[in-house]
């Protein structure tokens, strides 16, 4: 395993992970539409066999499950034992749905096994994508399908946008990072995409944009979804690491500075900003 892969797994089975479980159900309100999009890209059937990559706390996997009925299998991987737990608890009674812990782009999986791979923003994080799909598509039977949404750049984003300018006069802001190296935004360039799949052996590859508000932080009134969006921020994201180090003093400055930013949003119940992603589809030639 490779010093990056094993940071993405020290992450998400640490500080990574315990933030997500704690903010699942902002998180999963946040993300809804894009994963909705991607399950309908992905158009699974009934009786289908799915690997759901990077599953999370199991919300795309349970709604997978949902579109293939109970002839159906969907076997959801993740490499964050607390989000495989988290998923494990939410799993209902005979539900088609199992959960691994296991990193689908290196780890041991079934050969040709699976009709359809799907993944909400999950394969990103890959030290070397090309290797890691080409390992992915071993799973798929011939002529599967392959389905995901990933982010585009951060500069498209509010999430980052937003409050990572609010606090450029009172902190000094991070160096970029690689726009290559694994992390939410390096799916973000069409090209590399498309020559990450076509390397690792897939075809028909397609990328169309998909532009959606994002809910983000919820509230019963509108001051309480700008506290919780101002929290949600220092929880999750770059700006939690921008400000890790930083004085109380500081701190406090930069949430009165990312609140005035999302106060210029619209949205009562939840603060809502701009979101850019790609839908991806791809397939599994035949044999």
């Amino acid at each position: 395993m490779t010093a990056k892969n094993s940071y993405q797994v020290a992450d998400w089975n640490g500080p990574g992970g315990e933030r997500w479980v704690a903010n699942q159900a902002r998180l999963d309100h946040m993300l809804a539409a894009f994963g909705d999009a991607a399950i309908a890209a992905a158009a699974p059937r009934t009786g289908e066999q799915v690997l759901d990559i990077g599953c999370g706390a199991g919300t795309t996997s349970f709604a997978l499950a949902a579109r293939i009925g109970e002839q159906g299998r969907v076997l959801g991987v993740d490499i964050s034992e607390p989000l495989i737990a988290r998923a494990r608890a939410c799993l209902p009674p005979g539900a088609p749905v199992a959960f691994e812990i296991a990193d689908a782009g290196s780890g041991t999986v079934p050969e040709r096994a699976f009709d359809l791979l799907f993944s909400r923003f999950g394969v990103m994080f890959f030290d070397d994508p090309a290797a890691a799909f080409a390992h992915m598509r071993g799973a798929l039977k011939p002529g599967g399908r392959l389905a995901f949404v990933c982010w585009r750049t951060a500069a498209e984003n509010d999430w980052v946008r937003l409050p990572m300018g609010a606090i450029r006069d009172i902190v000094t802001p991070p160096p970029p990072p690689d726009p290559e190296a694994p992390g939410p935004f390096s799916f973000g360039d069409r090209g590399r995409v498309e020559r990450i799949l076509a390397d690792a052996g897939f075809v028909d590859v397609a990328l169309a944009p998909f532009d959606h508000l994002v809910p983000f932080g919820r509230g019963t009134t509108r001051a309480a979804a700008l506290d919780d969006a101002v929290e949600m921020a220092f929880q999750v994201g770059p700006l939690s690491r921008a400000l890790a180090d930083q004085p109380d003093a500081i701190r406090a400055q930069a949430a009165d500075a990312v609140r005035a930013a999302f106060a210029k949003r619209p949205g009562e119940e939840s603060v809502l900003i701009d979101g850019a992603a790609w839908i991806v589809t791809a397939r599994n030639p035949a044999a």
